[in-house]
């Protein structure tokens, strides 16, 4: 028999009336009435009350606090005072011996059950404490559910689980990559993957014909809210002889069975939309679209072409046209203005409303005649009662900030149903986009295929040419993003050569993959949803450091183990690495 417990902190009850148990767990809670102490024990299960004997008082003050661990040894008793929150609050137990397993400080750095409200680098550095709250503990609890699930659900569709190395070569998968010494060979690096994108397209050739795995990913990028620093995990699959229909369909079975299965929520029926990369950004503003939001942003450049107003002249305009509530005021108005300009670098934001006989009024009302005003009606489905926000700006830069708007209308009138889960796919991504210094770089993944294959690649404009890229949208965060790759040679050179590199570079940095592909390479395709993310889409969360167990902090700082740290001379002599101090660069530079 286990020395510490016959029963967890949420199995008994009251059929177990009269029985000699014994408990262990973390002391939740102490209420000390003098004459009598009751104790919440929670343990990973649940928790318990205990009754302290009258005997054992005094010792119990002397040696237990709260958050202490204890071995508790008594009789189970029906509860006078029954707590119907709790699975065992029916029954309660009655101490005869206890034992301090592990003591806590009498002060500690902050309350288990109200870790929630604290600075978060202070639950970070405790976090030991923090996951003890029974909000992030069950988030972890979920975590574990849900990967189980995509294990299953891959396995059931015929996948087979195989994982790839960690330590590999540099590649250029659109965000800095993590780099690792190595000892063995002075002046070479590994890299963390970015993505195990190579391997994967590997196992294919290797004739493996459907490969998943949940991969931990390395990518050195800023945090964000909804993206881990540093790394995070995905569901990684790809699939021999298959199109990219092949693939949404297994990532709308495995991903949307998913919500359906731990989810109250109303998920989107199937099957899914598809929405082009280019209607998602005029109609939404963004390649990741909140469905829920109702609102849509409209071309309305046409009925400005005759305008006067020199603000709109020569510009894409895009109109947001929203029902007005009975208590729209002007304030409205204004306070979506100021947002604009705060959060939007804007100068303003122009805008109209209708009343009851179809009179506009409202900023730029006076640059609306009669036919532009009949345009309007005609482009927007104006009706009695209806409000317009208006951006005018070069193309790109007017479907951006028009979809910013969107989004903020749609919370600020209450529009988002916060009970549904939309999902939908974003297809024909940009094979390539123009970088900071505007040159062609790749916009999503290097190794996809080109719609048009070879032929795009010579006969279009680099900026024109689109992908079998994909993306799964849910609630306007991305959960999947995949790809039909390009599993031919020459398409492979050109399609890098356009982003400028040589051949001779694409051999050296891709040697692997190069030579794979001269024998006998099977057409292949796969995605790769985001498990960080979608955790924290059904926990509820915007938050996605809750759903991880020992997260880094928002300054990608690891406050628990201290990481990044400083490392010794020694370690450094062993990877044979000199660090340059900042100080002795700016001299040299004098110099």
């Amino acid at each position: 028999m286990n020395k510490y417990r016959t029963n967890t902190c949420d199995e008994l009850r009251i059929t177990d009336v009269s029985k000699n148990v014994r408990l262990a767990g973390f002391v939740k809670k102490i209420r000390d009435l003098g004459s009598v102490i009751f104790v919440d024990l929670r343990d990973h299960y649940g928790i318990t009350q205990l009754v302290i004997n009258e005997k054992l008082l005094q010792r119990f003050r002397d040696e237990v606090t709260l958050e202490s661990t204890l071995t508790v040894s008594g009789v189970v008793l029906e509860r006078s005072n029954k707590n119907k929150n709790i699975s065992t609050g029916d029954i309660e137990i009655y101490v005869h011996e206890f034992e301090v397993l592990g003591k806590a400080p009498a002060e500690l750095p902050f309350q288990v059950d109200a870790s929630l409200s604290v600075k978060e680098d202070l639950r970070l550095e405790y976090r030991f404490l923090d996951l003890r709250n029974e909000h992030i503990h069950k988030n972890i609890v979920m975590r574990s559910k849900i990967l189980k699930a995509m294990r299953d659900k891959m396995t059931e569709l015929g996948f087979v689980e195989i994982q790839t190395p960690i330590l590999t070569s540099s590649s250029p998968e659109g965000a800095r990559d993590f780099l690792v010494p190595s000892r063995l060979h002075p002046g070479e690096f590994y890299a963390l993957p970015q993505a195990p994108q190579q391997f994967k397209q590997l196992l294919m050739i290797s004739g493996f014909d459907k490969y998943f795995q949940i991969a931990p990913c390395f990518r050195d990028e800023d945090p964000r809210a909804d993206r881990s620093p540093g790394e995070f995990y995905q569901l990684d699959f790809e699939m021999s002889f298959a199109e990219q229909e092949d693939v949404l369909n297994v990532l709308e079975n495995v991903v949307c069975s998913l919500f359906k299965e731990l989810s109250n929520k109303k998920v989107t029926s199937s099957p899914l939309r598809r929405i082009t990369f280019k209607d998602a950004m005029e109609i939404y503003g963004t390649d990741k679209p909140d469905l829920r939001n109702p609102l849509v942003i409209t071309d309305v450049t046409k009925a400005f072409e005759n305008t006067e107003f020199g603000v709109f002249k020569n510009k894409n305009i895009r109109a947001i046209r929203f029902d007005l509530k009975e208590n729209t005021t002007r304030k409205f108005f204004d306070q979506m203005g100021e947002f604009a300009k705060q959060e939007l670098s804007l100068s303003g934001l122009a805008w109209i409303k209708t009343d009851d006989n179809m009179n506009i009024s409202g900023s730029i009302a006076k640059f609306i005649d009669n036919d532009t005003k009949e345009k309007l009606i005609d482009l927007l489905s104006l009706t009695k009662n209806s409000g317009v926000f208006f951006v005018a700006d070069e193309y790109n830069k007017a479907c951006k900030d028009a979809g910013e708007i969107r989004i903020e209308l749609g919370k600020r009138l209450d529009l988002i149903d916060k009970d549904s889960y939309e999902l939908c796919f974003i297809v024909d991504f940009p094979m390539y986009e123009l970088d900071d210094d505007g040159n062609i770089a790749f916009n999503h993944n290097p190794f996809s295929m080109p719609i048009g294959g070879m032929e795009s690649l010579l006969k279009k404009n680099p900026l024109d040419i689109v992908a079998y890229q994909f993306d799964m949208v849910c609630n306007g965060y991305e959960i999947s993003s995949g790809a039909v790759r390009n599993h031919d040679i020459k398409i492979m050179e050109k399609v890098f050569e356009i982003a400028g590199y040589p051949k001779e570079e694409v051999k050296q940095r891709f040697g692997s993959l190069y030579k794979a592909f001269s024998y006998g390479a099977p057409p292949h395709a796969g995605a790769a949803p985001g498990v960080d993310r979608i955790v924290m889409l059904l926990q509820d969360e915007n938050n996605i450091r809750e759903v991880i167990a020992f997260p880094k902090n928002s300054k990608a700082r690891d406050v628990l183990m201290n990481a990044p740290a400083r490392v010794s001379n020694k370690q450094l002599e062993d990877v044979h690495i000199k660090l340059v101090e900042k100080e002795d660069k700016e001299k040299k530079e004098d110099k």
